[in-house]
C-alpha cells in the first residue's frame, strides 16, 4: 500500500505543480502538503461514483481551503470523472473547467463552491445535517436509505474566520456524527508563520464544541493518515475533527514549509527539482497507471451504487416515490392546485396585517404541502414569525425535527443553508432582520453565485421598525440586495403579495430569494382576480388610470409605501391628473418578463414617479433622470414608525408634491 500510495499522492503534487506552472497563477503549496491526506481519504474511505456526481448516497467533499482547487482536480481526474486531462492543462482558462476556485455545477463532482474561508466548512455543516435529518425521516431498521459522511479539508484560514466559530458550534450541538474535519496545521498563511495572528489551542476550541478531536497526526504518514479516518469513521454522535501536521509545499527541496509556495508557480528551476526530490521522471501532466490506479474509484463506485438501489427498491412504492420526489427537488404533483386554492382564501380573508405575519400565515399554508421545508432563525422566532403550527426543534440532529435555532450566528445561518440545499431532500428557509443581512453578506452572494435555493426571510424592513434607531433601521440594504445577480429579491406590500412570494420562492430551482418583510401593518389592496395572477410576474398595474383619458404619470412603489402610492394616486385624481399605481415588488422577476409586458406596466415616455423607504439611487433605473424618487438618503432616527415616516418626508402629500413637480 505504501508505494501505490506514494505514487498518487506523487500525482496529485505534479499535477498541481504543472498546472499551476503553465497558468503561471495559483497555489501549489497546499495540494503538496495535503496529497497524502487525500490519497489516503480517496483510495480508502470516500464512497462516491465517479459516473455519477450526483448520486444522492455519495460522501459528500469539501475542499474549504478552495485556493488549493488543483488537489480537487487532481483527485477527480484520477478518479474517473468526466475532467479529462485537457481541462487540468487548461487550469484558471477562460471556459474551462476547473477555475482558480471550485465551482459547483461547472465540475463533475465539486460539490460546493469554495474560496471565501470557512464557508465551505459551514457548506459542509449543512450537508451533514440535512443527512442525519433526512436519515431519521426515511431510514428504517431494514432500510438505511440515507447513510453516508461528509469529509472537510480545511486550513488555518479557514479555522481564523468567525465563520468557523458558528458553525462548529452548531456542528457540536447538533451532534453531527458523520462530519469529519481534517485539518490542514501546516503554521503557514499569506503572511507567513501564523503564530505571530493565530496562536489558538484549536484542539481545546474543538473539544470545547462537543467535537471528537483526534490530535497531532502526521499529515506524510500514510499509517498513521490511516488510523485516524478509521476512528473518525467510527459514529460517536459527534463530529470529528483530525489535526493533521503537514510540511505546506511537501516534496519542494527549497521552498516547502515556506509561505513563499503558498500562491505562486514554483518556477521552472523549481519544478525540475521537484521532480528529481520525488523521483518523478515523468513529463507534464502524464500520470502512469500505477500511480492512477489507488484512486481509481469506478468499479467501487458503480457497485456500491448498485447496492443503494437495491435498498431503495426495497421502500413501499409510495415511500419510495416521496423519497425520491424529495432528492429531486421537484413540488408535490398537487401544489399548483393547492397553491390556487390558498391564494383564493387569502384574497377573500382581506387582511390588514404585518408582512411578516402575513409569511407566518404563508408558511402555515406551505408547511402541510411540503414536508421537506425546513425553518429556523438567527434567534429571532418571535419577531421573523418563522414558526409555524406543528413545527418541531431539531436538538441532535439524529432525532429528526423541522426547525432551526441558530442562535445569533447570521453568516453561519446562510452558509448551512446553502448546504442543506445543495445536499438536497429539503427546502431550507430562516429569517433574521434585514439589516442583520449585512452580517451574512457574503454567504448570501454565494448562494447566489452557486445557484442554490434557500430562502432568506428578513424582516424590519426600514425605518418602519421605529424606536430600535438606525442601527437597525435598514436604508442601503434593499438597494445593494438588488444588485447581486441571480438574487430574487421580494417586497411585497400586502398580505396577498406576501403569499404569492413564498409560492414563488419555494418554486425556484436555481435562484436563492430574499423576502423583505414589515414589522408595522400594511393594508389589503383590491384587486380582481386577473391582477392577483399579474403578481407573479414580479410588477404589475395594481390601479389602472382613467382608459378614458390619456395616461399622465406613473407612481411605483413596494412594501409599506405601496399603500401611499395608492393614496396619492386618489389624490392626484382629485386635482385632475391621470395616474396609475404599479407594484413593482420584484424587480428580478419583473426584468425576466417579455418586452411586452414591461411596456405595458411601464409605458416609454410616461413620467414616473418612485416611492420606497429606503435609499433613492437604484430607482433611477425605473424612473430616469426625469423622474422622481421619494425615499431616504440618510440613516434614520429613534422615534415611533409613524413620527419618522413623516420626519423623512415618506408621506402621500410627498408622493403628491413629487408627482406635480415631475409634470411641470
Amino acid at each position: 500500500m505504501q508505494h501505490d500510495l506514494t505514487l498518487a499522492a506523487n500525482a496529485l503534487r505534479m499535477l498541481a505543480i504543472d498546472a499551476v506552472q503553465q497558468a503561471n497563477s495559483g497555489h501549489p503549496g497546499m495540494p503538496m502538503g495535503m496529497a497524502d491526506l487525500a490519497a489516503v481519504l480517496w483510495s480508502r474511505h470516500l464512497r462516491h461514483n465517479p459516473a455519477d456526481p450526483t448520486w444522492p448516497s455519495r460522501d459528500r467533499f469539501v475542499l474549504s481551503n478552495g485556493h488549493g482547487s488543483m488537489l480537487l482536480y487532481g483527485l477527480l481526474h484520477l478518479s474517473g470523472y468526466d475532467l479529462p486531462i485537457e481541462e487540468l492543462k487548461a487550469f484558471r482558462q477562460l471556459h474551462s473547467k476547473t477555475p482558480g476556485h471550485p465551482e459547483v455545477g461547472l465540475t463533475p463532482g465539486v460539490e460546493t463552491t469554495t474560496g471565501p474561508l470557512g464557508q465551505g466548512l459551514a457548506n459542509a455543516v449543512g450537508m451533514a445535517l440535512a443527512e442525519q435529518l433526512l436519515a431519521s425521516e426515511f431510514n428504517t431498521p431494514e432500510h438505511r436509505v440515507v447513510d453516508h459522511r461528509t469529509f472537510v479539508f480545511c486550513g488555518d484560514g479557514c479555522l481564523m474566520e468567525g465563520i468557523s466559530h458558528e458553525a462548529c458550534s452548531l456542528a457540536g450541538t447538533w451532534g453531527l456524527g458523520k462530519l469529519v474535519v481534517i485539518y490542514d496545521d501546516n503554521g503557514i498563511s499569506i503572511d507567513g508563520h501564523v503564530e505571530g495572528w493565530f496562536n489558538d489551542d484549536t484542539p481545546a476550541r474543538f473539544e470545547a464544541y462537543g467535537w471528537r478531536v483526534i490530535r497531532d497526526v502526521d499529515g506524510h504518514d500514510f499509517a498513521a493518515i490511516a488510523a485516524a479516518l478509521d476512528t473518525a469513521t467510527q459514529d460517536v454522535g459527534k463530529p470529528t475533527l483530525i489535526c493533521a501536521r503537514t510540511v505546506i509545499g511537501k516534496g519542494s527541496p527549497n521552498k516547502a514549509g515556506g509561505h513563499d509556495v503558498h500562491g505562486a508557480p514554483l518556477g521552472a528551476a523549481e519544478v525540475a527539482a521537484v521532480r528529481e526530490a520525488l523521483n518523478w521522471p515523468h513529463a507534464p501532466f502524464v500520470v502512469p497507471d500505477t500511480a492512477r490506479a489507488p484512486l481509481d474509484a469506478r468499479a467501487r463506485g458503480a457497485a456500491a451504487q448498485r447496492e443503494w438501489e437495491a435498498v431503495v427498491a426495497g421502500l413501499p412504492a409510495e415511500r419510495a416515490a416521496e423519497f425520491k420526489r424529495r432528492l429531486r427537488g421537484e413540488l408535490p404533483a398537487d401544489f399548483a392546485t393547492r397553491s390556487a386554492a390558498d391564494l383564493a382564501a387569502t384574497v377573500a380573508k382581506a387582511e390588514t396585517i404585518a408582512s411578516r405575519k402575513a409569511s407566518q400565515n404563508s408558511i402555515n399554508r406551505l408547511a402541510p404541502a411540503l414536508p421537506e421545508l425546513l425553518g429556523g432563525s438567527a434567534d429571532l422566532a418571535p419577531s421573523n414569525l418563522t414558526q409555524w403550527t406543528g413545527c418541531r426543534s431539531v436538538e441532535k440532529a439524529a432525532a429528526g425535527g423541522n426547525y432551526l435555532h441558530y442562535g445569533v450566528r447570521e453568516f453561519a445561518m446562510v452558509a448551512i443553508q446553502t448546504g442543506i440545499a445543495l445536499h438536497g431532500g429539503f427546502r431550507p428557509f430562516a429569517g433574521t432582520f434585514l439589516m442583520f443581512s449585512e452580517y451574512a453578506r457574503n454567504g448570501i452572494r454565494m448562494a447566489a453565485l452557486m445557484r442554490s435555493n434557500p430562502i432568506y426571510v428578513f424582516t424590519h424592513d426600514s425605518i418602519g421598525l421605529g424606536e430600535d434607531g438606525p442601527t437597525h433601521q435598514p436604508v442601503e440594504q434593499l438597494a445593494t440586495l438588488r444588485l447581486v445577480p441571480n438574487l430574487d429579491v421580494w417586497r411585497p406590500g400586502d398580505a396577498v403579495e406576501t403569499l404569492v412570494a413564498w409560492q414563488t420562492a419555494v418554486a425556484h430551482r436555481h435562484t436563492p430569494t430574499c423576502l423583505v418583510l414589515s414589522r408595522q401593518n400594511l393594508p389589503h389592496q383590491e384587486r380582481d382576480m386577473e391582477t392577483v395572477d399579474a403578481i407573479k410576474r414580479g410588477g404589475y398595474v395594481l390601479v389602472r388610470e382613467d382608459k378614458t383619458r390619456p395616461l399622465q404619470l406613473v407612481l411605483i412603489a413596494t412594501g409599506s409605501e405601496l399603500d401611499l402610492a395608492v393614496k396619492a394616486q386618489a389624490e392626484l385624481a382629485g386635482q385632475g391628473v391621470n395616474a396609475r399605481v404599479v407594484s413593482l415588488p420584484s424587480c428580478h422577476v419583473f426584468e425576466q418578463q417579455d418586452a411586452a409586458w414591461k411596456r405595458a406596466v411601464l409605458p416609454p415616455g410616461v413620467p414616473r414617479v418612485a416611492v420606497e423607504a429606503g435609499v433613492t439611487a437604484g430607482w433611477r433605473q425605473y424612473v430616469g433622470l426625469e423622474g422622481a424618487v421619494v425615499g431616504i438618503d440618510t440613516f434614520g432616527e429613534s422615534a415611533p414608525a409613524p413620527a419618522l415616516y413623516a420626519h423623512f418626508g415618506i408621506t402621500v402629500q410627498a408622493v403628491v408634491d413629487a408627482a406635480l413637480a415631475v409634470l411641470r
